[in-house]
């Protein structure tokens, strides 16, 4: 969960490209930016999503990592990511997404994580 937090508030911070524009350091932008985290979304390919942030209470755990990235914390092993993917398969694509401006960095868990390439700062 903190690797996801750190992909977060890297979105936030970034200094350029898409997440610059499209969110402008805003927290709530980057969490409910269309199409990037499932769980801040009611619907998935036309079907309701049960397992949103709104149905699902949050627990002990998810207020310590928020306030722990809120108050400048930041998974080493991360770095500057801005992307993760679960890949569903023991290795990661390089590029990550589609248009090859994340490229892979480091896996924790089931999940991949991309840091921008030269190519996301023309987004």
């Amino acid at each position: 969960m903190r690797a996801v937090a750190t992909v977060i508030m890297n979105r936030v911070h970034v200094s350029d490209g898409e997440y610059l524009r499209v969110c402008q350091g805003n927290l709530r932008n980057v969490i409910f930016q269309p199409s990037q985290f499932d769980c801040a979304a009611t619907e998935l390919y036309g079907t309701y999503n049960p397992q949103n942030i709104f149905n699902i209470p949050a627990e002990q755990v998810h207020y310590e990592i928020a306030d722990w990235a809120l108050g400048g914390g930041a998974l080493g092993a991360v770095g500057d990511c801005l992307w993760y993917f679960n890949p569903f398969s023991p290795t990661c694509q390089q590029y990550f997404p589609r248009t090859r401006t994340g490229t892979f960095h480091t896996r924790i868990g089931n999940h991949c994580f991309y840091r921008p390439t030269q190519l996301y700062y023309q987004t």
